[in-house]
């Protein structure tokens, strides 16, 4: 009965344990699913149905393998990603990395903007009015925050987005359907559906993820002892993103693809699911949109500013004070400004900005991963937990699947404006 007692006070204190710890996995791997994903996700499902349902396995796959790697370096070494390739690479080099990633940060800050205006507008509210307020909310948040209050606002975000469960659910999908399109994958060598595939792959991870999910581990404190719970964090996060974009797909493909309705982004599907499944429906999987945009437009210049500031050797956290890291607030302030306003300009051109920020993100994307990749087995920075042979076959798998996926995202779009 004692020993009973004993083990039940042992597993409460080990959730309580892993309670505490969480969020860099779950938070990193849910802004996956920003205004781009949901994008990709909706389009897929209203094009191909269920067929495509099958790439998410994939997807989870790589984003697994990747921040596992990345969340041991940092709790490791206590460094950066950015801080590490510049004391390994050099300045010039990381300069170069950087200032791409910057500009392309940029270009997807002000797409998840979009996503904001879009949303909003699908319940008749001016991008003049909901892109200002949320921009200062956004800021507040970050500037006048602290991480743990941050974190948990993002965590709150992170659940919000499993709302796509019931805007799928109110389609009415067919499961025998989605489970013979898991079980027997389905594959056509066009080029549409070859650049839904990559996109869907290509959505899982980016540039920008690698540098915050190591600051995030590093600002959370983390040690190795704590290693057993951070992989479960990041299990957990890669879970919910890949289920989210599979209610997300399901929503769209029992709904939009069987009357024959096609979209061009998350804002179209929104709309066009009212007539077809009601509008609660429409309006969920608008607040999901909503959420997720909100989500990405608040890490995405936090993810920025940090490894920015890491990579030349200034001070970053938001549990400092402005005076403590002047560099650090002053670029994640002028990258919410700078997204926002361009998102207010009359017919801006987003689909060139999101075009070309795709573009610098395909080329930046293997260089990075391939320099984390190195520092992670080097034994001077690492020591004994360097990389074994399994984890470097997956990931060297994983990164030579995403390069060529990446080169292939890269040239299949620039095909048509050419």
């Amino acid at each position: 009965m004692v020993q009973l007692k004993y083990s039940r006070k042992s597993i409460f204190k080990r959730i309580l344990f892993f309670l505490a710890i969480l969020g860099p996995g779950i938070i990193t791997g849910s802004v996956d699913n920003d205004a781009g994903g949901i994008t990709t996700y909706s389009v897929a499902g209203a094009l191909y149905g269920y067929k495509l349902i099958w790439t998410l396995i994939p997807s989870f796959i790589v984003l697994l393998v990747i921040q596992e790697m990345n969340a041991r370096m940092g709790i490791v070494t206590g460094k950066g990603l950015a801080d590490l390739i510049r004391e390994n690479a050099g300045v010039k080099v990381t300069f170069l990395i950087f200032i791409g990633l910057l500009i392309a940060d940029i270009g997807n800050t002000t797409t998840e903007f979009a996503g904001i205006a879009g949303s909003m507008e699908v319940f008749g509210v001016s991008k003049y009015l909901s892109v200002p307020v949320v921009g200062i909310i956004i800021w507040f948040l970050v500037v006048k925050g602290n991480y743990k209050i941050a974190e948990r606002i993002f965590l709150i975000f992170s659940v919000s987005l499993l709302v796509y469960v019931i805007s799928a659910l109110i389609g009415k999908p067919h499961w025998q359907e989605i489970g013979r399109s898991i079980a027997r994958p389905h594959m056509e060598f066009n080029s549409n559906y070859i650049a839904i595939v990559i996109g869907i792959v290509g959505t899982t991870i980016a540039p920008w993820m690698q540098f915050y999910m190591q600051s995030s581990v590093i600002e959370k404190g983390l040690k190795m002892k704590n290693y057993k719970y951070t992989l479960l964090d990041i299990v957990v996060g890669c879970v919910a993103t890949v289920v989210v974009a599979f209610f997300i797909i399901v929503a769209c493909a029992s709904t939009l693809h069987e009357n024959g309705i096609q979209i061009n982004e998350a804002k179209d599907a929104a709309l066009a699911l009212q007539p077809l499944a009601g509008h609660l429906a429409s309006a969920v999987f608008s607040f999901g949109l909503f959420i997720a945009s909100i989500f990405s437009a608040t890490i995405l210049p936090l993810a920025t500013a940090f490894y920015v500031c890491e990579a030349f050797g200034f001070e970053a956290g938001i549990d400092k004070k402005w005076d403590e890291a002047k560099e650090f607030y002053t670029l994640y302030t002028s990258i919410i400004i700078l997204s926002a306003l361009i998102i207010l300009i009359p017919n801006a051109p987003l689909i060139g900005i999101s075009i070309w920020s795709q573009v610098i993100n395909g080329i930046l994307l293997p260089v990075v991963l391939i320099c984390m990749i190195l520092l992670v087995n080097n034994k001077s920075i690492m020591g004994k937990y360097v990389n074994n042979p399994i984890n470097n076959i997956i990931g060297w798998i994983a990164i030579v699947t995403l390069i060529f996926l990446s080169g292939l995202l890269l040239i299949m779009p620039l095909l048509k404006y050419l």
